[in-house]
């Protein structure tokens, strides 16, 4: 497990987040988002997805998820400034099913919040979902359809989850990512406005669920 952790400007335990990229990996977006949340007073590990694989690729299974996510999270857990209860997983793409599938295996999480990711699991297994879930999709998003995003709630929602789902109208998908030198993909877009607007959900839903406080029992 490699990747890049920010830490804030304190010595104290501290809250964590996870934090999750796009299938092709963690990029300089990645470490900025953790430099972003340790200034908030967050541990923020921006882990490595292991060779760039993305969710359609063979092998991409939900254990094979799983594995690099409990692999992160045994990491981030070993920092010894994490508080180890007070931990939340945030992903793009496939760092966001990543995070979901940590949900429904059970992981003790404070909050999962996942941007290009509204996928679902194995039956009943959202149960196991222990923590309010917030999910944003591009309502023009090709990969995320109407269709999916539908069986997405309809999931959390027979299982009782906490769940929330935001669409941001006229957004594709990787709408949160400014643009890469690489050829354009059909149906991926960067949303400014969106991509600022979804970063304020995720704080918010932070603010909501871990917050940073001095009395870490809080």
């Amino acid at each position: 497990m490699i990747g890049h952790l920010a830490l804030p400007a304190v010595a104290d335990r501290r809250p964590a987040v996870l934090l999750g990229s796009e299938g092709m990996g963690r990029s300089d977006v990645e470490r900025r988002r953790a430099d972003a949340l340790a200034e908030l007073g967050y541990i923020a590990p921006a882990f490595d997805l292991h060779g760039g694989r993305h969710l359609s690729d063979p092998g991409e299974t939900p254990a094979r998820l799983r594995g690099i996510g409990h692999a992160a999270l045994d990491v981030l857990r070993g920092e010894p400034r994490t508080d180890p209860d007070r931990i939340a997983a945030v992903g793009y793409g496939t760092g966001g099913a990543i995070a979901l599938e940590l949900g429904r295996d059970g992981a003790n999480l404070r909050a999962i919040g996942t941007v290009n990711a509204t996928t679902t699991g194995r039956p009943g297994e959202a149960a196991r979902i222990r923590c309010p879930v917030w999910a944003g999709v591009g309502s023009e998003d090709p990969i995320m359809p109407p269709a999916q995003r539908n069986a997405f709630t309809a999931e959390m929602q027979a299982a009782g989850v906490d769940w929330r789902l935001t669409v941001y109208g006229g957004a594709l998908h990787a709408f949160h990512h400014p643009p890469v030198d690489h050829p354009t993909v059909p149906g991926v877009g960067y949303h400014p406005q969106h991509a600022q607007r979804a970063w304020r959900d995720i704080v918010d839903l932070l603010t909501e669920c871990l917050p940073v406080t001095d009395d870490l029992g809080a």
